[in-house]
Formats: structure tokens, C-alpha cells, sequence
């Protein structure tokens, strides 16, 4: 009997010296093909877009090939269920945007995964500032005329944004009740539609990417009034925090995730190596010229944000009554 405890003991001893060296030679054998990295939308939209751009910065560092392959549908929830439901061993990963922090609070029970067990955060790669924008029509030069002009005449103004539970509507949505004014909400099945409307000035006013609309802004067809973040293109530009409104801060985030259980020392590389990319000359520059910001964060840093996120933004859709439609 205690030769059979002894060698329990050892047996113990044993794996507990090991399992360092076992998390070491999954780090070094990582990784083992090419990487897949899941986008939950079609070609072209800016998340896939930034996804492609990180993708390529991490071939070198990582030492394989990174394949991006697109799975749009059900507001995001099939292709990041897709990434839940991958093996955990980081040949599989997902990269995610703001819609990734706001469904827990709009669907709730009914996301076909939970947003905070089935993920393993990698790195938050960029936020993007949203601006406040009114057709010139409307004839208003700033946020206080805006407002003013919305409490003179409450439900005349029509904000658009991209659907139900979309960051436009949300930041309209802060706006509303940060301001106490009554603004419509035009909400449109995708982004390109709503944005010919308020080019044409059909909708007086809505919330978009800098990028989207810095030529029309230059070209006064439409007026920017505030952003919710600094923005190194509308540098002169005053955020809503600057003129009172801290709360109006809708910054659409782009991020890196794994699934749950992937091996700790692969998330390290991985984030490492995110982090790296970010950091260096030629991506950072890029991400700058398209308009966002680049971060380049670490995991903890990230899953903080995340956590952040959807507590903030389940309490505006609650406050806000808001359902998915």
C-alpha cells in the first residue's frame, strides 16, 4: 500500500514537472498547417477587410499560411458559432467586430454560443470612431444647433444606421438619451443603402465610420458635428465628451479570437505576434490612412474590453427597450 502511495506521489510530481515543458512543445510545434481565420461576413466589408490585413502581417511571425474564409449570415452568430465549435488548438481562429460585444445584449439566451466562455480573446487590433452627420439641408453647422433644432421639433429628424442593434443605432441611441431629444430611428438592411440616403439627403442625419464619409464631409454635401473619438483624419473635429455628451462613445472595435481552450502558450504567440504586427511600421501606417486606430493590445488587456463592452451595451438595450427585429 505505500509503494502504491509512493508511486501516486511520483506519478504527481511528475506531470506537475512536465506540464511546462508539454505547454513549451505546443508552443513550438505550433502551428501545425495552414491557419483559418473565420470572418462572419462577405467579402469586402471592413471587418474582412482588416481581418485580410492582420492575417498577412502574422504569416511571417507565426510561420504559416493564414487563409481567411468568410461566413456571413444571422447578424454574425453563424460564422462565430463556427468558431466556437472549432478545435481548440489555434488552427482555427475568428476575428470579430462590434456586433461580437452587443449580441449578448440583444439576443441574449438565444446566441447559439456564450460570448464570454466559448472564446479565447487573442488581441484587440483597432477601434474606429464613429461621426455624427447631418445632410447639409437640415441646415445645422454643430452638435448644439443640432440639438438644439431636435428639441424644437421633436420626431422631425430621421437617424439611419445599418439595422436594429448595429453600432449607428446605438450611438443614436446614447445620443437620444444623453441629449433628451426625440429622434427617429431609419433602420435599413445594410450599410451601403443607408448611406446613399443620407448622401441624398432622404434621412437627415446618422452615424457612420470616418473613412465612409470624409470626402462628402470635405465636399459639404453633408456636415460632421462630432465624433466619438479622437480621429486622425477630422483631427479639428470635438467629440461628444469634449461638448458634454461622454456617453455618446459607440467605438466600433476589430479583434482576434480563438476558441475556449486553446493552449495558453499559443495564445501568447499569437498575441504576441498581433501585438507585433501592430505595432510595426507598415500596418500601423495602413490602419491609420483608412481611418482607424490602431491598439495592437494583449489578450487580458482585450477580454477586459470585451467584458466591458457587453456590459455597457446590454444596459443601453435594456434601458432602450431595444429587440432584435
Amino acid at each position: 500500500m505505500q509503494n502504491l502511495r509512493r508511486r501516486d506521489l511520483l506519478a504527481s510530481v511528475a506531470a506537475i514537472c512536465l506540464t511546462p515543458l508539454a505547454s513549451t512543445a505546443r508552443a513550438q510545434s505550433y502551428p501545425a498547417g495552414p491557419v483559418k481565420v473565420i470572418v462572419p461576413y462577405a467579402p469586402g466589408a471592413a471587418t474582412d477587410n482588416l481581418a485580410r490585413l492582420l492575417s498577412q502581417a502574422l504569416e511571417g511571425p507565426i510561420g504559416a499560411t493564414f487563409i481567411v474564409e468568410n461566413r456571413a449570415g444571422g447578424g454574425t452568430q453563424i460564422g462565430t458559432k463556427a468558431v466556437a465549435s472549432a478545435a481548440p488548438d489555434g488552427q482555427t481562429l475568428g476575428f470579430i467586430d462590434t456586433a461580437f460585444v452587443i449580441n449578448p445584449g440583444l439576443f441574449g439566451s438565444t446566441l447559439p454560443y456564450d460570448t464570454r466562455r466559448d472564446f479565447a480573446p487573442v488581441s484587440l487590433m483597432a477601434t474606429a470612431p464613429l461621426v455624427l452627420i447631418a445632410h447639409s439641408s437640415v441646415g445645422v453647422k454643430d452638435l448644439k444647433a443640432f440639438i438644439e433644432l431636435a428639441k424644437a421639433q421633436p420626431g422631425r429628424l430621421a437617424y439611419g444606421s445599418a439595422g436594429v442593434g448595429s453600432a449607428p443605432h446605438l450611438a443614436g441611441e446614447q445620443l437620444r438619451r444623453a441629449a433628451g431629444i426625440d429622434i427617429n430611428h431609419a433602420a435599413y438592411r445594410g450599410g451601403s443603402t443607408v448611406l446613399n440616403d443620407l448622401i441624398g439627403g432622404h434621412i437627415q442625419c446618422g452615424f457612420t465610420t470616418v473613412p465612409t464619409m470624409v470626402e462628402h464631409i470635405r465636399a459639404g454635401t453633408v456636415v460632421a458635428l462630432a465624433v466619438t473619438a479622437k480621429s486622425g483624419q477630422l483631427p479639428q473635429l470635438p467629440t461628444f465628451g469634449e461638448l458634454g455628451l461622454p456617453a455618446v462613445d459607440t467605438t466600433p472595435l476589430f479583434g482576434m479570437i480563438a476558441p475556449a481552450q486553446t493552449p495558453a502558450p499559443v495564445l501568447q504567440k499569437l498575441s504576441q505576434a498581433a501585438s507585433g504586427a501592430v505595432a510595426s511600421g507598415p500596418l500601423r501606417a495602413r490602419l491609420t490612412e483608412l481611418g482607424f486606430a490602431p491598439v495592437g493590445s494583449s489578450a487580458d488587456a482585450f477580454k477586459a474590453r470585451i467584458d466591458s463592452e457587453i456590459a455597457k451595451w446590454t444596459e443601453v438595450i435594456k434601458a432602450g427597450n431595444i429587440k432584435p427585429s
